[in-house]
């Protein structure tokens, strides 16, 4: 089955075709039009004016009803998109205190700064000078907070290093005793051993007679010591 060839949209340069086309579209609009209002039960209202300027109109109940109702829900929204005269003057009036109390702060900030003093009275220089005393002493005392803090900060970590410089002290002399070997006294074998060595190697001793053994073992005599 063949697809069916897609119309391009535009317009129809005949006349005759373009009146032809209108009437049967007209026909289809306005069915679908009543289709919409049965099935889902809303007012449907449809105005066309044709190339020779030939009204042609739908509406699924009176069509005066259904072009009253749409100016009021026009005026409506035009009431929800504008504010009212009373909001947006209360509005103008918080702009207008906002903008002058920014103004008035930020020559405060400048006049604080030694900034724009010209015509400034006796009694305004010295509220001022107040004022900078006042923030001069809580400056101080923020400061004085602050460096209070880090030397006790500073001097926590340095019992902390103390502690632990002690801690591996410790452990460093304990691997130092555990390397030294124990030093035991000269016992009686030692001395028996040392007498041996001296007998053998003492000169004073009773001499030997190496040379008669000798003799002897040569004549085959038995040795007598």
């Amino acid at each position: 089955m063949m697809a069916r060839e897609k119309v391009q949209i535009k317009k129809i340069d005949n006349a005759t075709a373009r009146r032809v086309t209108f009437s049967k579209r007209r026909r289809g609009l306005f069915k679908k039009a009543e289709e919409l209002s049965v099935l889902c039960d809303a007012d449907v209202a449809v105005i066309l004016f044709s190339s020779n300027d030939k009204l042609f109109h739908y509406s699924s109940s009176s069509m005066e009803v259904v072009l009253e109702r749409r100016s009021l829900h026009s005026k409506n929204l035009e009431k929800l998109n504008q504010p009212s005269l009373e909001l947006q003057l209360v509005e103008d009036a918080n702009y207008a205190n906002l903008s002058k109390e920014v103004a008035e702060r930020t020559l405060q900030l400048r006049q604080l700064r030694g900034e724009e003093l010209q015509g400034l009275s006796i009694e305004e220089l010295h509220h001022l000078e107040r004022l900078l005393e006042s923030g001069l002493s809580r400056v101080v005392a923020k400061k004085g907070e602050v460096i209070l803090n880090e030397i006790n900060h500073l001097q926590e970590k340095e019992v902390k290093l103390m502690e632990e410089n002690d801690k591996l002290r410790q452990e460093l002399l304990m691997i130092s005793n555990s390397w030294k070997q124990p030093i035991g006294d000269s016992g009686g074998d030692d001395g028996e051993s040392s007498d041996q060595s001296t007998d053998i190697c003492n000169p004073d001793g009773p001499p030997q007679d190496y040379e008669s053994s000798g003799t002897s073992l040569k004549l085959g005599l038995p040795y007598s010591g």
